[in-house]
């Protein structure tokens, strides 16, 4: 039977919007109807938030094409995608750090799948968990993955999904929203995404392009790289990987503008700006340094 949390879950992307809300059973019935056939690429789908978005897909009988670097895991989550139900899963391997590979990964996407219905951006380059340490090389490097990579699938894409009045879906994060320590090269990244595919939507609207854009803003989520980052540094509370992809899925077939993931998220980015000085005080009592951070200073 399904927990009050997956029926949270799935209705959070239209709280608001009906005051009345369908049975979960009913809610992932019509959800699971809209992704039927559904050709969706997913990046950074071997393992956390992507792996899991591809089984939710998987369940819906989309076809699927997943890539991300490792061979290996992308196999597993592939034989798991078809047991759940996928229509087909192909996989492209790929370093989003290379704007070759990722020509070679829309082009086989397309080649594959016969056309595009949603373009799922979820790739993220490894990043410290640490204070700024003027590394400029690393943030040059972080940009070319986690925001320009964004960019150049997101353009190559857009024809495809103006043929089928399709969807982007962005997974960002509420470091993208509210500044945080021991984040600075990633959050830079993740500021810049919603800069950029928020203007977007401006622009797609403007041209009356068909083409939805949703930014699914996450907090901490229990994915494994993301509990190696945290474990020193903050006690804040992480929520399952699970979920999370299921918000992201529901979001994206409803066409949402934005979708917040977990419940505190949305009234944070809200009242984020009301009390700067006591919000920052909140933020760095949230975390620990240690006695080097202390004393290091950026060179």
């Amino acid at each position: 039977m399904m927990s009050v949390r997956y029926l949270c879950v799935v209705c959070s992307p239209v709280i608001g919007e009906h005051m009345t809300l369908p049975s979960p059973h009913r809610l992932w019935r019509k959800l699971a109807e809209s992704l039927a056939n559904a050709r969706v690429l997913v990046t950074g789908a071997s393992t956390g938030i992507g792996e899991e978005m591809a089984y939710h897909y998987a369940r819906a009988g989309a076809h699927l094409l997943l890539t991300a670097r490792r061979e290996d895991a992308l196999l597993k989550v592939k034989t798991k995608c078809l047991e759940l139900g996928a229509k087909s899963v192909s996989l492209a391997l790929a370093d989003m750090a290379s704007s070759e590979a990722r020509e070679k990964v829309m082009e086989q996407a397309i080649t594959a799948l016969g056309g595009l219905d949603y373009l799922v951006l979820n790739h993220i380059g490894i990043s410290p968990f640490q204070m700024w340490d003027g590394n400029i090389q690393e943030i040059r490097w972080l940009m070319e993955v986690n925001f320009l990579s964004y960019v150049h699938l997101a353009s190559m894409a857009l024809p495809h999904l103006t043929e089928s009045n399709g969807s982007i879906v962005v997974l960002s994060s509420l470091t993208g929203k509210v500044a945080t320590p021991f984040t600075t090269s990633y959050g830079a990244t993740k500021f810049a995404l919603d800069g950029f595919f928020s203007s977007l939507r401006h622009e797609l609207a403007m041209k009356n392009i068909p083409v939805s854009i949703t930014l699914c803003i996450l907090g901490l989520i229990d994915t494994q790289s993301a509990m190696e980052k945290v474990k020193d540094k903050t006690s804040l509370p992480a929520y399952p990987a699970q979920d999370a992809a299921l918000a992201v899925v529901s979001a994206g077939a409803s066409r949402v503008w934005e979708m917040y993931y977990p419940w505190y998220v949305r009234p944070v980015c809200f009242i984020r700006d009301w009390f700067p000085q006591g919000r920052d005080w909140m933020i760095q009592k949230s975390y620990q340094q240690t006695s080097d951070e202390k004393q290091s200073v950026p060179q």
